[in-house]
């Protein structure tokens, strides 16, 4: 999975780094990316606890920090070097940060 973050010392982008539209459509013609979404800003998040039998709900961001998941992409890479290598192309490498977290599937241990 990888995290779209923003990130305030973030770069404008380099000449000749890809739009998102154009590194969407390499990893998607590569066959490597199942699913991608933008996310709302963090004004329009809704956090949800649970203490004991109450359910709590917060509007907005929870955590106060200027950096925000913007969006995500699940691929499918052989491994890390590879994993990276598709995270380093899309352009919010360069303009915030992209966090590459692999799956923990249920059962697999810790």
């Amino acid at each position: 999975m990888l995290f779209i973050c923003t990130d305030p010392e973030g770069q404008d982008a380099a000449p000749g780094d890809l739009t998102i539209e154009q590194w969407v459509a390499d990893v998607d013609g590569r066959g490597m990316r199942h699913h991608g979404n933008r996310l709302r800003p963090v004004e329009a998040a809704t956090t949800v606890r649970r203490r004991g039998d109450k359910v709590v709900l917060t509007d907005g961001p929870f955590a106060e920090t200027r950096e925000q998941i913007a969006g995500y992409d699940v691929i499918e890479a052989a491994d890390l070097d590879e994993a990276v290598a598709i995270a380093a192309a899309h352009p919010m490498a360069r303009a915030g940060r992209v966090e590459v977290r692999p799956f923990w599937p249920m059962g697999d241990g810790d």
